[in-house]
Parts: structure tokens; sequence; C-alpha cells
């Protein structure tokens, strides 16, 4: 079976889809082409196309869908991804871009009614982690053109690159649902599979999270993309997935592209992110900075190895800029990492205490760093193309920035580095001259703050689930009141995410766990242990209460002194067990271990 879409020079998918729901099947058929199609059974999952007689007969619900994100195997069957709402984005290089705004799992497994009581208790909950992939930020898709591969390895693809089908062209690092496109893959459904990108694509005029920020530097029209492309390969949330694992892949890699074009030419140049390449975890006790734990492990060496001959080989030299305190568990996660990039020759390290340098409001003391890299910094340079395509500069190598969440003090010295480049750029063909900046422009500079600031936000919400700490730094250049109200309700917020909520879900999504349905159950024994909080919880705010009305009334008599002593008693007994117990209290992941 082989669907492809209409031919043309530049390969297309299908964008609108009639969804037609039977007892027995679903079927879709794209509604501009309707003799197209395929079908799933609903009872076992399988996909066959569309016969005579697949969509006779009156369906219970019909219903239109924009794409269709994969197929998902679990106990009782198989999972079929639609998306049921877009929006659009923005244009790309001139290419429509559309965001996932819902999407849903449709299910095709009649064999739960014949599961055991444990299978259907298994499968309850992995229903529960589609339901919160089906919530998932930050999910872009082209029906044209791939999003995955940044400008500089597109102009340099083969020819006839594009008219490969999109999921052929894309970079598996980059494409979210990889995993849950392999059966759509091999039924060679070519015209309906479509990659989706997690990250960000900033459009400044459509006040969504695809914007393009359109300056006027000196009269010269400009337009400035930022595109953030999170890596699959170590997927997880903030404090259930740290650090490397042995192959050398990181957390919160995330590859970040500021894009561009004025004057007929195309700017380019790219930055990227990651935690550090160490063997490291931060398990959750509800403190609020869990101790970290670096984990002594022979292959250490290696993995770091690993992890920067995979950048070398994709980006050319390297700047790693660690951006962690040098003092506490973070100067020791330092020292550690500091010892390890001593061994590698080919790669420079910078250590650089971004909260004893700026602080909380100095985002000007930056200066002090790019005095340190800005010259090799410069060398590396940036992607450049004129109105014909043809190439006039390359990049030559990225900084590789982290701090411990690869978050907050990563978004500010990523943009820093993007003005400076900026700067360099416009520059570099007369729109500036040596003396000028684009931070003399205040309603431009404005704008170029906002984008970046938003893909703090976003980044930091598919990791964190919370908006970005310091966004002030990167939209204002210092704290604000407001500002400093929205960083204290996101810290609240992340501690409550890092504590009670895990990250099973993305485990599941991204192949690193797989449900087998002739082994035992990997969820019994972690689902049966009982949890103290809610007694915990409702103990130490009694105790709190009671405490605090007998001190009130302890004037009166000795008798109300003793019983606001107990009660004072009670509850720091309370909170001494609470804190000796906090693992146990918390969340954690359930599929799959932590490296």
């Amino acid at each position: 079976m082989e669907i492809a879409p209409p031919s043309s020079s530049r390969f297309k998918l299908y964008d609108e889809f009639k969804l037609l729901e039977f007892s027995d099947k679903y079927v879709l058929k794209p509604v501009d082409s309707s003799h197209e199609g395929f079908a799933v059974d609903r009872r076992d999952g399988n996909i066959k196309p569309l016969d005579e007689n697949a969509s006779s007969g009156n369906p219970t619900k019909v219903s239109i869908i924009y794409g269709v994100g994969g197929t998902i195997r679990l106990l009782a069957g198989t999972y079929l991804l639609v998306i049921t709402a877009r929006e659009k984005a923005g244009s790309y290089l001139g290419f429509p871009i559309f965001r996932v705004t819902a999407m849903n799992f449709l299910p095709c497994n009649e064999a739960l009614r014949f599961a055991t009581a444990q299978e259907k208790k298994d499968e309850a909950y992995f229903r529960t982690l589609l339901q919160a992939l089906e919530a998932t930020p930050g999910l872009y898709f082209s029906y044209e053109t791939d999003l995955t591969l940044n400008l500089q390895r597109r102009c340099k693809v083969a020819e006839g690159w594009n008219r490969k089908p999109i999921w052929k062209q894309a970079d598996p690092r980059f494409v979210w649902n990889w995993r849950l496109l392999e059966e759509l893959i091999e039924c060679k459904l070519d015209g309906f599979i479509i990659p989706l990108l997690q990250g960000n694509i900033l459009f400044y005029l459509h006040y969504l999270l695809y914007q393009v920020a359109e300056l006027k530097l000196k009269n010269s029209p400009a337009v400035i993309s930022l595109i953030s492309r999170r890596c699959t390969r170590r997927l997880g949330t903030r404090m259930w997935r740290r650090g490397a694992n042995l192959e050398g892949d990181t957390a919160n890699f995330v590859e970040s592209e500021q894009i561009v074009e004025i004057n007929g030419f195309k700017f380019s140049v790219l930055q990227v992110r990651g935690s550090i390449p160490l063997l490291w975890e931060q398990i959750v006790d509800l403190s609020y900075k869990p101790r970290l734990k670096i984990n002594k492990h022979e292959e250490t060496p290696k993995v770091v190895q690993r992890h920067f001959h995979d950048l070398c080989q994709r980006y050319g030299e390297i700047i790693a800029v660690d951006l962690t305190d040098q003092h506490g568990d973070e100067g020791e996660l330092s020292k550690a990492y500091a010892t390890e990039m001593e061994k590698l020759q080919n790669v420079r390290y910078v250590s650089f205490d971004f909260h004893h340098v700026c602080g909380t409001t100095n985002f000007d003391n930056l200066g002090v760093l790019y005095e340190q890299i800005g010259d090799d910094f410069e060398k590396q340079g940036y992607f450049l193309v004129d109105a014909d395509e043809s190439i006039l500069e390359e990049q030559k190598g990225v900084i590789r920035s982290n701090c411990i969440d690869c978050l907050d003090r990563t978004n500010v010295t990523q943009n820093y580095m993007a003005q400076k480049i900026l700067n360099l750029q416009l520059q570099r063909i007369g729109v500036f001259d040596s003396t000028e900046c684009v931070s003399l422009f205040e309603d431009d500079y404005t704008k170029f703050r906002t984008i970046w600031a938003e893909q703090g936000d976003e980044i930091s919400l598919q990791y964190a689930g919370t908006y970005a700490l310091k966004g002030d730094l990167v939209r204002y250049g210092k704290q604000t009141m407001a500002g400093a109200i929205k960083d204290g309700i996101s810290a609240m917020s992340r501690y409550y995410l890092n504590n009670f909520q895990d990250g099973d879900a993305l485990d599941l999504i991204s192949g690193r766990y797989t449900v087998g349905t002739n082994s035992p159950s990997q969820l019994q024994p972690i689902g049966s242990q009982p949890s103290f909080l809610p007694v915990a919880s409702a103990l130490l705010i009694g105790g709190v209460t009671v405490t605090s009305f007998t001190i009130h009334q302890a004037g009166r008599n000795t008798q109300q002194y003793l019983a606001s002593a107990l009660w004072a008693g009670v509850t720091a007994g309370v909170v001494a067990m609470i804190k000796a117990n906090g693992r146990h209290l918390c969340s954690r992941p359930r599929l799959c271990h932590l490296i």
C-alpha cells in the first residue's frame, strides 16, 4: 500500500481529512481526494487501504481533522493520534506553519474486555499518560516543508531533497512523534505522515508563539524569526531527566536558530543548550532545592566524549559555556564537569558564575563573559545567503550553554549572544556602521527582546511546566515588580510540579518505555504503595492551625501555655517526619530508571 499526495515538484501533505467513525473501524479520507485514504480496525488497530466497501454504510460520526500523528500500541490494543484543531502561526521561508491546539488518541482496543484486572488497571494508567500527551505544548508542523533542518543544512542538501516525503526530509532528533510514525511509514502512507516539531517558532505579527519581529532598521525592512527545536533523545520533565544517558544524549537539549531576512539577504545563527553531560540526578524530597548527586560511573569520560563528538560532527567548533554557581552543590557539579572537559582537546570550556557576576538585575554584566569568548564566538561566524541563494558565509561552530535547568540563566545568555551577532550581521551588509547596534533603536530592540523572552517561556513550559524565571532581564534588561511576582508564582508552581508530577508520559511517547503484553506488570509494586502525603498534610495544617489558636489564647492561663507547647511540638514532629520521608511522599516515575 502506497499513498502519496498529488504530484508536484515539491512534496506536499494532505491538509484536511474526513474522519468517519463506524462501529468496527475508523476511515480517514483527504477532503480534496476522497478516493484516497485508509481504514483503521477498531478491534486491533490494523491499518488497511480503502476498498469499495471500506466506507459504505452510515458512520456513527463524521468530523474534520487536520493530520495524523501516528499510532501507539498499549496492553489492550492500538491508539491512533489525530490532530483535531490547529491555528496558523505564520510563514517560514514562505511556507505556512501551523501550531497544534488540540489532538486526540482514538482507541482501537476492544480486546480490553478480555484483559485481566491488573491489565485493565495498567491500561487505565497508560490512558492517563495519553491524556497528558494530548495537552503537550509547543507542537508545530507544515504540510509543505520540513521544520527540523536549520537554514545552513537546508541550503546544502542534495538536489531533489524537497521532492522526498516530508518525514524523509526531517532530522529524527527533532521529530516529537518519530516513534509513533513507524506503522504509518511501514504502510507507506507518505501523504499522511506529519512530523511534529516541539519547540517554538516565534512570529511577532500574529501574536502567537510563532512570531517574527518585523523591524525597520534605518528604513531597511527586516524580519527576524526565532526557531527552537527540542531533541527527543532524552525527553523528560525537569527533575526527573537530568544530565546525560550512557549514549551521551542530554536532557533539555534544544537547538535555537535566529534567522534574519533583510534587503534580499538571509542570515542564520545557531546556539544550543543542554544539561551538563555527566551522569547526575536531583531526586525530589519536598525540599525547595533538592541536593544534586553525581553518579560515579566508569563510563563517565566516554559519555562526555560521545556527547561532544556528536556536537562537533554536527556543528563544528564548540564553546561550552557553563553558567552554574561555583559553590555548593552546583559548584561540585561544575568542578566535575570542568575535570572531564580538561580531557577534551578540541572543545573550549568556559566557566562563568552567572549569579555571582550578574546577580538578579545586572544583565549588562554578561559583557564580562563576552570579553572572554567574543573573539572565538565571532570566528565561528554565521550563515549568509544572498537573493540568488548563493552562499556567502558559513557558520563554523556553536556556543553550547548550560546552567542547571538550561532555562533561566541560559535564556538570558543566549539572548545576549544573539544580540551581538545581529549587530555584526547588519554591519556586514552596511545597514549599520561599526558604531551602531540594535539597542539604539528602541522599538525594534523591544520586539527583538520580546521574541527571545517568549522563546524562554515556551522552552520552560515544555521542560519545567512553568514560565521562565528572569524573563524581565530579557524583555527589559532589568527586574520589575510585576516580573518578580510572576517569578514567585512560577517558582511555587515548579515546586509543586517537581514533587507531585512525574515524566512517565514522555518515556512512553519517546519509545524509552515499550508496553509489553506478555510481561508482568511493572506498575503493580509502585502502584500498591500507600501515599501518606494526605495524612501528613492534614496533620501539618491542623497542627499549625491549633498552635496558632492556642498561642492567641495563651495569655489566659497556664493550661493554654501547655496546650500551645504541646501542639507546637506536634507540628514540629510532623514537619520533621515529612522532611525525613520526603522522597517517599513525592510522585516518582513508574516506567523507567533515571539514566
